[in-house]
């Protein structure tokens, strides 16, 4: 097979309706769209118009609550850690904070701060210092011989 023998399946590729190229095309002059009337003319949106009857979104109770001062965590996986250990992007030895992991590249962000999670394996001996983790992932580093820190734990540790 050339470069020059390949080509669509046959039906794969369909043909771009032209409309409003006159009587012989079958979609001349009002290109299909009927004759006057709001949907016969351009930039006409009548999104969820429902003919006057009450629309469906206006019908039904709101639902749901955004909290405007809620935290974004930026969030780590501990096998991605022990992938970018293993890589030389961390070091093992030094504590890990949340800075070593934005410079590393493993967080594009640090956000409202950073937070470990326990999927993936951890092998080695880590100290790592982060805003928050999850129970798991704390478990998990300290049964591979390593120290998980929370700035949520120092705060409740210091009071």
């Amino acid at each position: 097979m050339k470069l020059n023998e390949l080509r669509d399946n046959e039906g794969a590729a369909r043909r771009k309706k032209r409309v409003g190229r006159g009587p012989g095309s079958g979609k001349g002059k009002t290109a299909g769209r009927g004759v006057k009337g709001q949907k016969s003319r351009s930039g006409v949106a009548l999104n969820a118009f429902e003919g006057g009857q009450m629309p469906i979104y206006r019908r039904l109770p709101k639902r749901g609550f955004t909290k405007p001062n809620r935290k974004e965590w930026a969030v780590v996986n501990l096998g991605a850690i022990e992938k970018f250990v293993e890589a030389g992007k961390l070091d093992p030895a030094a504590v890990i904070d949340e800075a070593a992991l934005v410079s590393s590249g493993l967080v594009r962000r640090k956000r409202d701060g950073i937070r470990v999670l326990a999927k993936g394996e951890i092998t080695r001996k880590l100290d790592l210092v982060v805003s928050g983790a999850s129970k798991a992932a704390v478990e998990a580093v300290e049964k591979a011989g390593g120290s998980l820190k929370t700035a949520t734990a120092e705060a409740a540790a210091a009071e």
